[in-house]
């Protein structure tokens, strides 16, 4: 498989990346079929998180075997230093090796502050132990993500890119091209509202330096990204036609299904009821309009408008009227009465 080399770390990267989020909703058995095949067709470079429960865990028993020949990146949400070393010491443990290619600082919504000074020393005294080789940081916001790719601090940033992407996203790609920073792209296909792989592929692999990572879940997944990476796909007038179709149904104020908002209060499973319209558009209907689907999607009539959806946004959307739309939305598509009537 095609490498490249992930800005100033020098670390040679399939230019795919396995992302390791869904593991966390499979078994060790599969999760090692799906790790050692990832392995064995080429892909070196492993993301997970100390928030992807056990995805650590899996992948440390998966690839202990071969673990001088891959790459490792994990993360952690702590808030200050003693945190982040303690949770460093956690992810060593699970990941089953004696330092972290890539330790990356998980989405913190400010980039200054005691916090923040607190987490780059622990970094630094974790570097300079051999804990950690590389210092990364993932943001769902653009202002956070230049900020880290220009600070000189951070080695790499991760921040969803995809064919969705507005120009303004789009610009931390030369500004990471021009610091020498890596860049990951998460959410590449939007969270799962993109439907069609190569395109999205072709999309991003025109920048030359941005490593996708893929969330695999499924065998089938990724034997599709095998292929593509085997037979990459020409970003030409056809492949055009259907990401400006893409974006015609769905760039704006949607959902990237990243799960901030939650827990609600009331139960409304909110990334997935928030992209329902997609959904019904673009995957086979009939799993949403299962009873058990229903229901959920009736959970919005409680919404108590508490603000905390809104608040933990990275994309600032306004959550509760976007989840009414939704409800209209699929009521009509399931021809269903509003509540009360």
């Amino acid at each position: 498989m095609e490498q490249l080399r992930l800005g100033r770390t020098n670390l040679a990267v399939s230019c795919s990346g396995f992302g390791a989020l869904p593991l966390q909703r499979i078994s060790q058995e599969e999760a090692t079929l799906l790790l050692r095949k990832a392995y064995d067709r080429g892909i070196n470079f492993f993301d997970t998180a100390r928030r992807y429960r056990d995805s650590e865990a899996m992948i440390g028993t998966a690839l202990a075997e071969v673990r001088q020949n891959v790459i490792f990146a994990t993360k952690t949400i702590a808030g200050e230093g003693a945190a982040l070393l303690s949770d460093l010491e956690t992810s060593l443990r699970k990941l089953n090796t004696d330092y972290i290619d890539l330790y990356q600082l998980h989405d913190p919504r400010k980039y200054s502050g005691p916090g923040m000074d607190s987490l780059c020393e622990a970094l630094l005294k974790a570097r300079e132990k051999g804990m950690i080789r590389f210092l990364g940081l993932t943001s769902h916001k653009l202002t956070i993500a230049v900020w880290a790719a220009q600070s000189g601090f951070f080695d790499t940033v991760q921040f969803p890119l995809s064919s969705l992407s507005s120009p303004q996203d789009l610009s931390l790609i030369d500004i990471c091209r021009q610091e020498d920073v890596g860049l990951m792209a998460m959410k590449a296909l939007a969270g799962g509202l993109l439907t069609n792989a190569a395109s999205a592929f072709a999309f991003l692999r025109q920048f030359g330096n941005v490593v996708p990572l893929w969330g695999i879940q499924k065998e089938w997944e990724l034997d599709e990204f095998i292929a593509l990476e085997a037979n990459p796909p020409v970003l030409d007038e056809q492949i055009w036609q259907v990401i400006n179709k893409d974006k015609k149904e769905l760039a704006g104020s949607f959902c990237r299904g990243c799960g901030y908002c939650l827990p609600c209060p009331v139960d409304i499973p909110i990334p997935t009821a928030a992209r329902m319209s997609s959904f019904l558009q673009k995957t086979k209907p009939d799993r949403w309009l299962a009873a058990e689907w229903r229901e959920q999607m009736e959970r919005i009539e409680n919404c108590v408008e508490c603000g905390q959806c809104i608040a933990q946004c990275p994309y600032e959307l306004d959550t509760p009227n976007l989840l009414k739309e939704m409800l209209k939305v699929y009521r009509d598509f399931c021809n269903l009465p509003p509540a009360g009537c």
